[in-house]
């Protein structure tokens, strides 16, 4: 049985305990707890990420009770708990993807050159997602140079796919990963051509330097390791208007370092991608499918949901420490924000 105090210096999120309340609230100064964090749904227990919940349900030392629950009613893709064993097999019937028809259009575009969309009726399409494949440049072939792209829209649909020419010599073309031929990049679209196209698209019209994260006209752009694939193509686009599933608290290791796009799929969408040849396509569609998964998720609403938000930098600020000590472990939950921006917050308006 624990003791009233105890319980008073029991995180209302993690559930850590703590001998003194003053650690208490430091806890909670530098954990950013919130709404937006996996829970377990029968615990109510917050994890910084999804990887610490599976380990908290199924891992080596799982929560006993929660574990034998879930073993019993709970999706091992999304980690949700139903109500009961009918409803939990409807569910996986719409959670467990497939590779489906993205393996034959793989192999269907091994030939293909360049599909262009980005003039047409893609325009109102608002999220998209990029996909690179690199050969190497460089005396020893290491040196990652763009040599195939392709946009989707958020129904999987190509937007713009190409070849790309380097600038520079390719010395390894990869051809075991990339299934790329010298004669696919001879008379393939200049990156700087494929650079200008990309940047336009995605702004829409709007200098970067006018690129806002609500309310305008540039789009929100996709990926894994976006970082890595704009810099190939020479793209620069604002971070506020990039979902990276290689950088995405709740899609990160519990080590809080990244996962690779391969495990995130087979993981969190049920389906093995990067068998064999790769194809950017899809690697497109797995981020988008990441992305929609996470976007689609229900955390409800607030005025101003980041701790960084004008309104919530003094919630945890040292000369307010008499007043948070005077509160209890779950009035601290309700003033903590997150301080990272959760992607379902793309579907909602902001204040």
């Amino acid at each position: 049985m624990e003791s009233s105090e105890s319980l008073r210096n029991k995180c209302a999120a993690c559930y850590r305990q703590f001998n003194r309340l003053d650690h208490l609230v430091d806890h909670m100064r530098t954990s950013y707890h919130s709404i937006h964090e996996p829970t377990c749904g029968i615990c109510k227990k917050h994890c910084r990420s999804f990887e610490s919940l599976r380990e908290h349900l199924i891992g080596p030392l799982p929560k006993v009770e929660c574990a034998k629950i879930f073993s019993v009613r709970g999706c091992n893709l999304c980690l949700d708990i139903f109500s009961s064993l009918n409803a939990l097999r409807v569910h996986r019937g719409t959670c467990q993807l497939s590779r489906g028809s993205v393996g034959g259009l793989v192999s269907r575009m091994a030939s293909l050159g360049i599909q262009d969309e980005l003039n047409s009726g893609t325009r109102g399409s608002q999220v998209v997602a990029l996909g690179c494949k690199m050969v190497g440049g460089g005396t020893d072939g290491s040196l990652d140079l763009c040599a195939r792209v392709c946009l989707i829209d958020e129904h999987e649909n190509i937007i713009f796919h190409t070849y790309v020419k380097p600038q520079i010599p390719v010395t390894n073309y990869r051809y075991e990963s990339t299934g790329t031929r010298p004669e696919f990049l001879r008379d393939a679209m200049p990156v700087k051509q494929v650079q200008r196209k990309i940047q336009d698209f995605l702004c829409n019209g709007e200098p970067t330097w006018k690129i806002r994260s609500r309310g305008g006209k540039a789009r929100i752009l996709v990926g894994h390791g976006l970082d890595h694939d704009l810099d190939c193509l020479q793209i620069e686009y604002p971070t506020l208007m990039m979902r990276d599933t290689a950088k995405y608290p709740p899609l990160m290791k519990t080590s809080k370092l990244s996962n690779s796009l391969k495990y995130l799929t087979q993981a969190y969408l049920g389906y093995e991608i990067q068998t064999g040849m790769q194809d950017p396509y899809e690697d497109c569609v797995a981020t988008m499918r990441l992305y929609m998964r996470m976007r689609n998720q229900n955390h409800g609403m607030e005025n101003y949901p980041l701790a960084s938000d004008p309104q919530n930098r003094n919630n945890f600020a040292s000369w307010r420490q008499n007043e948070l000590e005077r509160m209890t472990p779950e009035e601290m939950l309700q003033i903590s924000r997150s301080d990272y921006n959760c992607w379902c917050l793309d579907t909602k308006e902001s204040p």
